[in-house]
C-alpha cells in the first residue's frame, strides 16, 4: 500500500477566489497531509515521489443531481456500484433526485448514505409519488435531511406548483424544478434544429423549454424569497433569456449538452436520448458561453443508468439519459480548456464551486487534513472500453474512443489503486 506520496511541483486549485499555484504537497493514506511548506519528516520512512508536473490537484467535484432506481437490486446500478464510480470519476458529492422505483418522497425513504469521505445529498419530493397530484409532505422531508425539493422530468401543473410555493415549507431550500413541458415537446427527443430536421429525427421545439421557462421566472418574481434552480438548461433560447436578467436564478446543465449536439454526434453513437432534448451547435455553443460567463451555475452529471437489456430497445423506446461519472472531467477538460482556451480554476468553478453553491453548500477548498481532493493528468491517455468501469451501467458513452486525461489518484479512493493509474511506485 503507499502509505505516502510526495508530489512536486504540481499545480493547485485550491479555492474559488485563489489564483492557482505550483507547490509540493504530501499526501498521507490518502488524507491531504501538507501543503508547502511541508513539515519535518518525524518517521523513518521516506514518502514515495511522483512529479507532477502539468497534473492538477483540486478539490473532489460536486454531482448536483444524478438519478439512482433501486438502490440496493438495480441492475442498472446500485448504490455501492454509483459510490466506486462517483469515487474513480473523482466526485466526493453527489446529490440525488427522488426519480426511483419507490418514489423517495417521504423522511424514510431518504435514509440512503455512503461511507466517508464520500457525501450523498438528497432532493426531496416536491409531489407525492412524482405524480403531480399531491404536495409530498415538504417540511418531513427537509426535518429528515433533504438538502432541498425537486420535481420530476417535467414542470408539475401550475396549479400544484404554485400552491406548493406558497405554503413556503422549503424556507430558503433550494428547489429544483425543470423549464420543460412534455406537451409541447411533441414526443420529439432531438431540439427542432436545422442538423436534427435534416437526418430525420423526432423534432423537439424550442417552446417546451421557453414557455415552461417563462412560468417559472414570473413566479419567481412573485415570490422573492424562493430559492429557485433551474434543471438542466439545454437551448440557446433559455440561456439568452436568463442572460437579460439582472440577477437570474442559479440553473444547471448537463455535461453531455455540453460535449454533444446533433451536428457532430454519429447516428449510431450512444446520447442521442434525452430529457432534454440533444440541441444542435448553436445550442451547445450558447450553454458553453453562458456557463463561462456565470449565467449557469452548475455542470450536473444527472446520471440516468441502463441496464444491458434496456440498452437493446429500439432508441424510441428506451428510457432516456447519459450515464458515466468517470467521463465528465476528461471530456469537458478536452473539450472546454483545450479547444475552447479555458482556464482549469473555470472548470472547476462549473464542476465544484458552482454546483456546492447550487445546493446551497459551502465552497469546498483545498486543505490539509481533507480527504475530499483529486489529482488529474490532462496528458493521461486512456480507453474506458479497456477498462474496468465500477459503474453498472449500459448506456456510457464514448466507450470506444481514446481519451486524454484522467484522475489518477484522490482521497476517496483506496491508495493502492493509485499506482496503476498514475504509474506510481508501488
Amino acid at each position: 500500500m503507499l502509505r505516502r506520496l510526495l508530489i512536486r511541483g504540481v499545480h493547485l486549485l485550491e479555492a474559488p477566489d485563489r489564483p492557482p499555484r505550483r507547490a509540493d504537497v504530501l499526501i498521507e493514506g490518502g488524507l491531504l497531509a501538507a501543503i508547502d511548506p511541508l513539515p519535518e519528516a518525524e518517521t523513518p520512512e521516506a514518502p514515495r515521489s511522483f512529479e507532477g508536473e502539468g497534473c492538477w490537484l483540486g478539490p473532489a467535484l460536486v454531482d448536483p443531481h444524478s438519478v439512482l432506481e433501486d438502490p440496493l437490486l438495480g441492475r442498472a446500478e446500485t448504490l455501492a456500484s454509483l459510490a466506486a464510480a462517483a469515487a474513480a470519476g473523482g466526485y466526493g458529492t453527489v446529490a440525488l433526485l427522488p426519480w426511483a422505483s419507490t418514489w423517495r418522497d417521504r423522511p424514510e425513504r431518504l435514509g440512503l448514505a455512503w461511507p466517508a469521505p464520500l457525501r450523498l445529498l438528497h432532493w426531496g419530493s416536491f409531489s407525492r409519488d412524482g405524480l403531480d397530484q399531491d404536495l409530498a409532505p415538504h417540511g418531513d422531508q427537509l426535518e429528515a435531511g433533504a438538502c432541498g425539493l425537486a420535481a420530476g422530468p417535467a414542470l408539475p401543473p401550475i396549479d400544484l406548483l404554485e400552491r406548493g410555493l406558497r405554503l413556503g415549507e422549503m424556507g430558503d431550500r433550494p428547489v429544483l424544478l425543470p423549464a420543460r413541458d412534455g406537451s409541447l415537446a411533441r414526443r420529439g427527443f432531438v431540439r427542432e434544429r436545422v442538423e436534427a430536421l435534416r437526418a430525420g429525427w423526432p423534432l423537439d421545439p424550442p417552446g417546451s423549454e421557453t414557455v415552461p421557462l417563462e412560468t417559472l421566472l414570473s413566479l419567481a418574481d412573485d415570490l422573492p424569497a424562493l430559492a429557485l434552480r433551474l434543471m438542466n438548461l439545454s437551448t440557446a433560447e433559455a440561456v439568452e433569456r436568463l442572460a437579460r436578467l439582472e440577477r437570474p436564478p442559479l440553473a444547471s446543465v448537463s455535461w453531455w449538452h455540453l460535449v454533444a449536439d446533433s451536428g457532430g454526434l454519429d447516428p449510431v453513437e450512444e446520447g442521442w436520448r434525452l430529457v432534454p432534448s440533444l440541441g444542435g451547435p448553436q445550442d451547445r455553443r450558447a450553454l458553453i458561453q453562458a456557463v463561462a460567463d456565470g449565467v449557469v451555475a452548475a455542470v450536473a452529471v444527472h446520471h440516468v443508468a441502463l441496464d444491458p437489456e434496456e440498452q437493446l430497445l429500439p432508441l424510441d423506446q428506451r428510457r432516456p439519459g447519459v450515464a458515466g461519472h468517470g467521463l465528465v472531467l476528461p471530456l469537458l477538460w478536452e473539450e472546454l480548456v483545450g479547444r475552447q482556451g479555458w482556464r482549469p480554476e473555470q472548470l472547476w468553478q462549473a464542476l465544484c464551486w458552482g454546483p456546492s453553491r447550487f445546493l446551497a453548500l459551502p465552497e469546498p477548498t483545498l486543505a490539509p487534513g481533507s480527504r475530499q481532493w483529486l489529482l488529474f493528468d490532462p496528458a493521461r491517455a486512456w480507453c474506458p472500453a479497456e477498462e474496468a468501469d465500477p459503474s453498472l451501467a449500459a448506456n456510457r458513452p464514448c466507450r470506444e474512443r481514446r481519451l486524454q486525461g484522467r484522475v489518477i489518484a484522490s482521497g476517496l479512493t483506496d491508495p493502492a489503486g493509485w499506482a496503476v493509474a498514475a504509474d506510481l511506485p508501488s
